[in-house]
């Protein structure tokens, strides 16, 4: 096990079980959104005011593409999956763990898209959104994991014995 990438949409917890993971691993830990903010020099709803979201996404896939990483848990934030040279470094450089929930779990969860950074066009709804993501996050995943009714340290739990047998 090289890298673990977590992805999924936003608020199933990839950046909270992601530090956790790399905590019992011994493995470091790298949030990409905050690469992103970090590289660009401002917060990921100011990117996507300034360049729009096609802009986002040509930084995003960039940042993404460019991260070098051994032993770490890298946590992208949802819209990778429509980064291609992103997920191909991914799936190059390790296991794509797809944390999955239902549009009602991830509805409950997010409060404000918008105020998130979520990338959403104009007219799109949340629903919208999660139907277009799901078969993405299914064809880069190589390991999925289902979040639903499940306390943080359960899906923990489920991701940590899905990678050993992996």
């Amino acid at each position: 096990m090289e890298n673990i990438i977590f992805i999924g949409m936003p608020a199933v917890g990839k950046s909270t079980v992601g530090v956790v993971v790399a905590k019992r691993l011994g493995y470091q830990f790298i949030d990409t959104d905050l690469l992103i903010q970090e590289k660009e020099g401002k917060l990921l709803r100011e990117i996507i005011e300034k360049k729009g979201i096609d802009g986002f996404l040509e930084v995003e896939d960039r940042v993404n593409a460019e991260v070098e990483a051994d032993n770490t848990v890298i946590s992208p934030g949802g819209s990778v999956v429509y980064c291609k040279n992103a997920m191909k470094h991914y799936k190059e450089i390790g296991t794509v763990v797809y944390l999955k929930a239902s549009y009602e779990t991830i509805n409950k969860r997010l409060k404000s898209a918008k105020n998130r950074g979520v990338v959403l066009r104009d007219g799109q709804t949340l629903r919208h959104l999660y139907d277009e993501r799901v078969p993405l996050f299914e064809k880069y995943a190589d390991i999925t994991v289902c979040e639903d009714g499940l306390k943080l340290e359960d899906t923990i739990e489920k991701v940590i014995g899905a990678l050993q047998s992996a």
